[in-house]
């Protein structure tokens, strides 16, 4: 029998029976409809956290004080201290190879009044390569100066909803603004730069380091980050800082948190959760091979006497395997792409009634599940071809 026929009769055992056809394609379409739209949302989550955090670039290293992993026996009795990170070791940092900007970071929430308004909102002491370090821009004025940090100015650069919140608006350059006690001069204005992770960058306030150190009643700065050259292994750097530090304070009480390793952690975490809400639809995908299982053995049943008159006329058996799990893969076939179409719809209808949620479907996501269904139909098939072609021709003709 040639391939033709082979399909055309699949195609017309499927058309014969139309509406059971349908329900049993119904099956797997909804099983990879669900994939489709659990693994788009997914992927879409992928893409969102992994480009917020690469918002503010690729390269870049950070040093918390404070070792995270540590081995060897505990000490007994003896208390120890972690030494804080200063501004000198900032600065030493800065001087290394391949450093291309340095910002010492200090943080607090406070209140901050100007213009007859009070608002209470997050302030960074930072460092003058700020800007540099996070891909940051200044939509008026400049950013903070290059003071040593025993003379570092009263300055103060907002962000853009902190200030229009403040001054409205009119222009904020020059103006002053108590941040806790203490006066600043406001001598610039950041670009929007939106929210990361939940943090509104725009409704911040940016002042020197040292300012911050003494409005927050810190020792130490809370991290350093460090931007390098492109092309530059993090590892090298990493090294660099390590050695430089671990000759400043004696041992190495600091942790390096390189960019591209958290990316990397963070990418193998949503790589994971795409999968696991990939497999939650999959469990609809076998509901959907039973079904198949279920209809072709009935179909071998109803049809005995046409396999037998086939086999008579001199078909051989493998013809009957493959006629039925044509059919099978043909029905899959058929509902997955039913499934295609409505699993794509349905995610680009959530992402224009959502627009916040970030849903994304790649074409590897679309041909795996199109070939999985068919796969599904092939193997729910394996079982019902094969009765069928081990009927006794005599027998089977002699089925009504």
């Amino acid at each position: 029998m040639r391939p033709t026929d082979s399909l055309l009769l699949a195609l017309r055992a499927i058309t014969a029976h139309r509406l059971r056809s349908f329900l049993t394609l119904l099956g797997i379409a909804v099983g990879i409809a669900a994939v489709i739209l659990l693994t788009s949302i997914g992927e879409g989550i992928h893409r969102f956290v992994l480009a917020e955090f690469t918002q503010f670039g690729t390269n870049l290293l950070n040093i918390a004080p404070g070792k995270v992993k540590t081995s060897g026996p505990a000490p007994t009795g003896i208390p120890s201290s972690v030494r804080p990170l200063t501004l000198d070791d900032a600065r030493t940092l800065a001087r290394l190879p391949h450093i291309t900007g340095m910002t010492g970071v200090v943080w607090g929430n406070t209140e901050i009044k100007a213009n007859g308004r009070l608002r209470r909102s997050i302030v960074y002491g930072e460092s003058a390569d700020m800007p540099k370090v996070y891909r940051m821009k200044l939509s008026s004025g400049q950013f903070l100066p290059k003071d040593e940090s025993e003379n570092a100015r009263a300055f103060v650069v907002l962000g853009a909803k902190l200030k229009t919140e403040l001054f409205g608006p009119e222009s904020a350059l020059g103006a002053r603004v108590t941040i806790g006690n203490y006066q600043f001069r406001v001598i610039g204005v950041m670009e929007p730069k939106g929210q990361f992770l939940g943090i509104d960058l725009d409704d911040s306030a940016y002042i020197p380091t040292a300012r911050a150190q003494e409005l927050f009643n810190r020792d130490g700065l809370m991290t350093i980050d460090l931007a390098y050259e492109e092309g530059v292994p993090a590892s090298r750097i990493a090294a660099l800082v390590t050695s430089t530090l671990k000759a400043r304070h004696g041992r190495e009480d600091f942790t390096i948190t390189t960019q591209e390793d958290m990316l990397r952690t963070l990418s193998n975490i949503l790589d994971v959760l795409t999968m696991a809400v990939g497999a939650l639809g999959s469990i609809s995908l076998l509901v959907g091979g039973v079904g198949i299982v279920t209809i072709m053995t009935i179909a071998v049943t109803e049809r005995t006497s046409e396999i037998g008159l086939l086999v008579a006329l001199g078909a051989p058996r493998r013809t009957i395997l493959m006629l039925f799990l044509g059919e099978a893969v043909a029905l899959s076939a058929l509902g997955g792409l039913v499934g295609l179409v409505i699993g794509i719809g349905l995610a680009q209808l959530i992402h224009l009634l959502l627009p916040a949620l970030p849903v994304h479907t790649p074409i590897a996501f679309v041909l795996i599940a199109e070939a999985i269904a068919m796969a599904i139909g092939l193997l729910a098939g394996v079982l019902p071809a094969r009765r069928a072609a081990r009927l006794d021709p005599v027998e089977a003709l002699r089925a009504e």
